[in-house]
Protein backbone atom coordinates (compact mmCIF):
# COMPACT_ATOMS: atom_id res chain seq x y z
CA UNK A 1 0.00 0.00 0.00
CA UNK A 2 1.53 3.62 -1.20
CA UNK A 3 1.19 6.66 0.70
CA UNK A 4 -1.59 7.95 -2.34
CA UNK A 5 -4.15 4.88 -1.57
CA UNK A 6 -3.24 5.52 2.49
CA UNK A 7 -4.10 8.80 1.75
CA UNK A 8 -7.58 8.18 -0.08
CA UNK A 9 -7.93 5.75 2.49
CA UNK A 10 -8.24 8.27 5.79
CA UNK A 11 -9.94 10.69 3.16
CA UNK A 12 -12.76 8.28 2.33
CA UNK A 13 -13.01 6.68 5.29
CA UNK A 14 -11.58 8.25 8.55
CA UNK A 15 -13.35 11.74 7.81
CA UNK A 16 -16.79 10.19 8.28
CA UNK A 17 -16.02 8.23 11.32
CA UNK A 18 -14.56 10.77 13.35
CA UNK A 19 -17.64 13.51 11.66
CA UNK A 20 -20.23 10.93 13.16
CA UNK A 21 -18.00 10.24 16.56
CA UNK A 22 -18.16 14.41 16.74
CA UNK A 23 -21.94 14.54 16.30
CA UNK A 24 -22.45 11.99 18.12
CA UNK A 25 -20.98 13.81 21.35
CA UNK A 26 -23.10 16.84 20.15
CA UNK A 27 -26.25 15.14 20.00
CA UNK A 28 -25.63 12.82 23.47
CA UNK A 29 -24.61 17.12 25.27
CA UNK A 30 -27.43 18.43 23.64
CA UNK A 31 -29.79 15.46 25.24
CA UNK A 32 -28.12 15.88 28.44
CA UNK A 33 -29.36 19.50 28.37
CA UNK A 34 -32.57 18.24 27.47
CA UNK A 35 -32.62 16.11 30.42
CA UNK A 36 -31.69 18.67 33.02
CA UNK A 37 -34.63 20.92 31.55
CA UNK A 38 -37.26 18.40 31.80
CA UNK A 39 -36.15 17.55 35.37
CA UNK A 40 -36.10 21.30 36.47
CA UNK A 41 -39.41 22.08 34.58
CA UNK A 42 -40.69 18.68 36.20
CA UNK A 43 -39.74 19.95 39.89
CA UNK A 44 -41.59 23.42 39.03
CA UNK A 45 -44.58 21.94 38.15
CA UNK A 46 -44.80 19.80 41.51
CA UNK A 47 -43.79 22.39 43.75
CA UNK A 48 -46.80 24.87 41.93
CA UNK A 49 -49.55 22.30 42.18
CA UNK A 50 -48.21 21.82 45.87
CA UNK A 51 -48.72 25.71 46.87
CA UNK A 52 -52.03 25.06 44.61
CA UNK A 53 -53.24 22.15 46.91
CA UNK A 54 -52.39 24.07 49.98
CA UNK A 55 -53.78 27.64 48.86
CA UNK A 56 -57.13 25.28 48.28
CA UNK A 57 -57.31 23.47 51.21
CA UNK A 58 -56.71 26.34 53.46
CA UNK A 59 -59.53 28.35 52.09
CA UNK A 60 -62.20 25.26 52.18
CA UNK A 61 -61.08 24.59 56.08
CA UNK A 62 -60.71 28.50 56.36
CA UNK A 63 -63.86 29.63 58.97
CA UNK A 64 -65.78 31.82 57.33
Amino acid sequence: MDIHNLTDVIANQGFPIALSILLIFRIDRFMQEIVVAQKEGYRQVLENTKEIHNTITTLITKPG
